[in-house]
């Protein structure tokens, strides 16, 4: 029996290889880059994830800063905030769930104030 000679090395797997490790590295590179700000939620038994691009997401942090969408927000001035924004727009509020209740109710009766009604509150599927 003969062995034959290779005449070329076939890459064909080795560039399928590359091309699936780059979309790992790629993809494990866009969750490391969004810089999320840590919140500790709520577990929920139901949860719905809902991708609006328009819309106000307003972070209540366990020291109790508010946060519009990133932007540090003092509790005085979170009624003048909110009427920059349309009372129709999709408001989701993020609040850690060891913040003490007195910031989620100022939130709350705020934007009743300002009559948005498209509310949604941010938490953690059970596991």
């Amino acid at each position: 029996m003969q062995i034959k000679k290779f005449d070329s090395i076939n890459v064909v797997p080795f560039i399928d290889i590359m091309l699936v490790l780059l979309v790992i590295v790629l993809t494990t590179a866009t969750f490391v880059a969004k810089g999320l700000i840590p919140v500790d939620l709520p577990n929920s038994k139901s949860t719905i994830k809902e991708d609006n691009k328009k819309n106000l997401t307003i972070t209540i942090k366990q020291n109790g800063d508010i946060l519009f969408d990133k932007t540090a927000v003092l509790v005085q001035n979170v009624e003048a905030e909110l009427s920059k924004y349309e009372t129709t727009m999709p408001i989701y509020i993020n609040c850690d769930k060891d913040v003490k209740f007195d910031f989620f109710v100022v939130i709350l009766d705020a934007l009743k104030e300002k009559n948005f009604t498209n509310l949604g509150i941010i938490t953690k599927k059970e596991q």
